[in-house]
């Protein structure tokens, strides 16, 4: 037994509180790290156990042995009968008895080691725990500052106590991210990696926008506008699918707010990506004509056979809006309504002319 005493138990209390961590955790980790310093001081592969008193701060090592008629090649890890009755009187062949031991000059062999191994363990279980704390959080938006910009590698600071990662694929696209700048963003997921498990944050994850709008219009916080689904290309354009419970309540106008004063706010939080309002519709082709938007749609029609499949007919004037610059438009309210989406040009609907009329004789 090697007394520890009682202010060492207080220092590992006053431990526990300074890092947030469970009494329960500090011990643990100490009796890892002393059983790793022991490990070192074994001269064979024994298997050994050590338990720390909280009441006493007396700490006990035991070797444990497995109990055999007679020991063979293994001492260290066996023990004959006759040996283990000495320790406990109802050992029998098969179990496994454990040996109180007190080596000599371990104090010292282990002050060595368990500074160095106590306090990584210690790092890393209080990682665990507050990157466990944040298991709820994903799918949630956070706050965050850039706290390291190290080329392609990006780190956000959560709190003082909790950093992020912000991957290039997660970045919005020629977007700044200057070291200090307070940011949104997404809580993707909490990803395994070899140094510990990390959160992994998003600034191009549709979700960011609907948590963004969900924050600025008070109509969607309280039920009355629901989004039904969002497109995104991070950084340039996004369409929001919106429908009202109330026949009285605009979805469209809550949105934009008063001279765009709603929505300009979210535009600034994502680097200007212009968003437009799309009224919901549960018959699909009056979706996605008002998924065109801005463009004015003359008919949209499924194409037989095809499913979830339409062509969209547009008037000349309005064929380059409907398609957007690089096809953008018609991209994004494909991905909104979940359609595959032609668009082509139709002729405007005029009335006939004397020369329609009289074709054979014009042309004679």
């Amino acid at each position: 037994m090697i007394r520890l005493g009682r202010e060492f138990v207080a220092a590992l209390y006053e431990l526990a509180e300074q890092r947030g961590l469970g009494i329960e955790v500090i011990i643990a980790t100490m009796e890892s790290a002393m059983l790793s310093a022991y490990n070192k001081y074994l001269p064979d592969d024994r298997q050994a156990e050590i338990k720390i008193d909280l009441d006493t701060g007396d700490m006990r090592i035991f070797e444990i042995r497995k109990v055999v008629e007679e020991t063979g090649d293994n001492p260290g890890k066996e023990i004959s009968l006759k040996d283990a009755l000495r320790y406990d009187k109802s050992a029998k062949v098969g179990q496994e008895i454990r040996i109180e031991q007190n080596p000599p000059n371990f104090g010292r062999i282990a002050a060595q080691t368990v500074r160095q191994v106590i306090t990584q363990k210690l790092r890393d279980a209080e990682r665990n725990i507050i990157i466990n704390s944040f298991a709820d959080k994903v799918g949630d938006m956070v706050s965050g500052t850039v706290y390291k910009v190290d080329g392609d590698d990006i780190t956000i600071s959560i709190n003082e106590k909790t950093d992020a990662d912000l991957p290039k694929r997660e970045r919005i696209p020629g977007e700044r991210y200057n070291l200090g700048t307070v940011m949104r963003f997404y809580v993707l997921e909490i990803k395994t990696k070899p140094h510990g498990p990390r959160i992994i944050l998003s600034r191009t994850h549709p979700g960011l926008l609907k948590k963004l709008l969900e924050l600025e219009i008070p109509e969607i916080q309280e039920g009355t506008i629901e989004i039904k689904n969002i497109a995104r290309d991070p950084g340039s354009r996004a369409k929001v699918a919106v429908s009202s419970l109330d026949p009285n309540v605009d979805p469209v106008g809550s949105l934009i707010g008063a001279g765009g004063m709603r929505i300009k706010s979210i535009i600034q939080s994502l680097r200007g990506e212009k968003i437009d309002a799309v009224i919901y519709n549960s018959d699909p082709l009056i979706f996605i004509k008002n998924a065109m938007v801005p463009a004015q749609i003359a008919k949209v029609e499924p194409v037989l056979d095809h499913e979830k499949e339409a062509t969209v007919y547009v008037y000349p004037d309005q064929l380059s809006l409907a398609i957007g610059s690089k096809g953008q438009n018609v991209k994004l309210a494909a991905k909104l309504t979940g359609w595959k989406l032609n668009v082509t040009g139709v002729e405007p609907d005029r009335m006939p002319t004397l020369k329609d009329i009289f074709h054979e004789v014009f042309e004679s």
